[in-house]
């Protein structure tokens, strides 16, 4: 995809990224790639964050409950 399409369809863009990565072009030559954060991901081997998966607008539907803090705690004999 040259940078051109590209700056006129975005959108037709991501669509085509969700299929594999996009290449785009500057002047007949690759300039960048784009991928979906699902490939990005992969690619990097990065792992969602806690920040990630609450912008996610499906978070209320994941099921979430949080260990006690007094089991991640240890007495310390300090004498």
């Amino acid at each position: 995809m040259t940078s051109r399409m590209f700056n006129q369809d975005a959108s037709g863009a991501k669509r085509a990224a969700q299929n594999g990565p996009v290449f785009i072009t500057d002047r007949g030559k690759p300039a960048h790639v784009l991928l979906s954060i699902e490939a990005y991901r992969r690619l990097t081997g990065q792992r969602e964050s806690i920040v990630d998966l609450l912008a996610d607008p499906e978070a209320a539907e994941v099921s979430f409950e949080p260990g006690r803090l007094s089991d991640l705690t240890k007495s310390v004999d300090l004498s």
